[in-house]
């Protein structure tokens, strides 16, 4: 099989993670862009010794570093510990470990970093969310279990849940009771509305990240139209949802609403 077809299907996951690196969409996509002109312009090789999906992002994080790339901290809350905070690899370890679901030794060899150093950055991005700071965060999902298990992760993680909404209307009701600062949403509700449309109504009064949570992302992972800029798989792991929700805080406080697929 030619190496750029094994690559191919991880290419919209790469994607995923660096929206959640940068904290948009068009930010996002024009580093995989870059990347993958390095790869076909020689500016950057790929190491085809490795498994397609390390060499990938392996080759995303080489042009990321080569060209400059570094998140100043947005606007916001003075007293609030973030993701921001930490150095970059200690950041970019939690993601591929807890989000993209790389083991150490993978993320070490994406991040051309030794095993050691990767631990270590990894403990310390485990200890800042640990000592996160309080949040209010509004649940959208019809699936009672799913629903507990994401406020038993929030609350562990010090946040506090105002609410768990089954439909749309429920949702947008707790959001203008409420103003979350935060919302973890299903794609498919109780009434067979759509989770999508739910975050689209309370974002036309609200400015909050909108974290979408689905068993099917290959559907909102096309490349054909805007999609969220956070997306969590089910089933999922409590460290991806919690390295999801500081991500997300952290870029808060941008100007831009978050995105949302249409």
């Amino acid at each position: 099989m030619p190496f750029s077809t094994a690559i191919r299907p991880h290419i919209p996951y790469l994607r995923r993670y660096a929206r959640i690196l940068t904290g948009s969409q068009e930010s996002g996509d024009a580093y995989v862009r870059a990347a993958l002109e390095a790869a076909i312009e020689g500016a950057e090789e790929i190491d085809r010794d490795l498994p397609p999906n390390v060499a990938l992002y392996q080759l995303f994080h080489a042009t990321w570093k080569t060209s400059g790339a570094r998140l100043d901290r947005p606007g916001g809350d003075g007293d609030k510990r973030q993701l921001g905070e930490l150095p970059p690899e200690a950041r970019q370890m939690l993601l591929l470990t807890a989000v993209e679901n790389f083991s150490v030794d993978q993320a070490a060899t994406i991040l051309r970093i030794d095993v050691a150093s990767a631990k270590s950055n990894l403990i310390e991005a485990q200890t800042y969310l640990e000592n996160g700071m309080a949040t209010e965060v509004l649940i959208i999902e019809d699936e009672p279990i799913i629903a507990l298990d994401l406020q038993s992760i929030v609350e562990r993680m010090g946040h506090k849940v105002v609410g768990v909404a089954r439909t749309r209307d429920e949702a947008v009701k707790l959001a203008n009771e409420h103003s979350p600062r935060l919302v973890l949403a299903d794609i498919q509700l109780a009434d067979n509305s759509s989770g999508i449309d739910a975050a689209h109504d309370i974002l036309k009064d609200h400015r909050v990240p909108v974290i979408f949570i689905t068993a099917y992302p290959e559907r909102l992972l096309t490349g054909e139209k805007p999609e969220p800029t956070y997306l969590i798989t089910k089933p999922f792991m409590p460290e991806t949802v919690a390295a999801t929700i500081s991500q997300a805080l952290f870029f808060a406080g941008d100007e831009e609403r978050a995105e949302v697929a249409e």
